[in-house]
């Protein structure tokens, strides 16, 4: 009896296998690779700067073992490689088409020498892209980019009614913000209560603004009191135009150094200050 029981279960076994084995050998590619090929790739996206001849390329080695055989996971895991796919949908269509739905990343800003950001906060390479010229330029440490993107939204709200354009926003690894302006105008503003001197910067541009024909080069906000300025030299000159201002009519050390050491081109503007902490009457540089 017992005999008997074990040869039906051996029997039952190697009649189940033979039929379960076709399947296994068409799931791993044994034998439908020929019989049920892939072949069609259809491939919807915006192709902004995603290329779908890349795209099928990243696809076409995964295909080869037939349509049953086809990871969607692998194929999505390949095309996820390319650097402008941010994220892939597969889908498998009888009898031999397999479909994929790429959403593209879209770039907010360029990240330091040859880097890209996502909107979504992203670090991305993408050499040899083009027509990203007019995106904001930032850089910093990789790890804080989300910081220096809300930096870089924050301040460039902030001076949206100045008319002044923030074009840039750098994070030095010491934690000091530098921001870079339409303009070609560098503005310093240091590590510590860096939106508070930007504040008092953008009380007083409107009358500086004025004061000279170009923008200045540089403003240094980085003082304690006030902050300097700095304009391009006057033709067929080598010294610098600035002006320094100050809340409590006394120059900073640094800053008296350096207007004592100027030509005439070259003026400080001092107290006494009215409450408001800014002197009342136009600033300009001496000609």
């Amino acid at each position: 009896m017992k005999g008997d029981a074990l040869a039906r279960a051996v029997a039952w076994t190697a009649a189940l296998a033979l039929v379960a084995l076709p399947f296994v050998a068409v799931l791993n590619g044994w034998l439908a690779s020929t019989r049920w090929p892939v072949r069609q790739i259809a491939v919807k996206a915006e192709f902004r700067q995603l290329d779908a001849a890349e795209v099928r390329a990243a696809v076409q080695p995964l295909l080869a073992v037939g349509f049953f055989a086809v990871q969607p996971d692998a194929v999505r895991a390949a095309v996820a490689t390319l650097p402008w796919v941010e994220r892939v949908e597969v889908r498998k269509r009888w009898p031999d088409l397999i479909e994929l739905v790429v959403h593209e990343r879209h770039a907010f800003a360029r990240w330091g020498d040859d880097r890209l950001v996502s909107r979504s906060g992203e670090l991305f390479d993408a050499a040899g892209a083009t027509g990203l010229e007019s995106l904001p330029r930032l850089d910093g440490p990789d790890e804080r980019v989300a910081e220096v993107v809300a930096f870089y939204s924050g301040t460039r709200a902030e001076v949206a009614d100045s008319g002044l354009v923030v074009s840039g926003v750098r994070l030095s690894p010491r934690g000091g913000w530098r921001m870079e302006l339409e303009s070609g105008m560098r503005i310093d503003l240091g590590r510590e209560k860096s939106r508070a001197r930007l504040r008092r910067f953008l009380d007083v541009w409107p009358r500086l603004a004025g004061s000279h024909a170009e923008p200045p080069l540089s403003v240094d906000l980085r003082y304690e009191n006030g902050f300097a300025m700095r304009w391009a030299p006057p033709p067929g000159t080598d010294a610098g135009k600035g002006v320094a201002v100050l809340r409590d009519g006394h120059l900073p050390a640094a800053v008296a150094t350096r207007a004592s050491a100027r030509t005439a081109s070259s003026h400080a503007v001092s107290g006494p200050f009215p409450a408001s902490g800014f002197p009342s009457h136009p600033i300009a540089a001496s000609p």
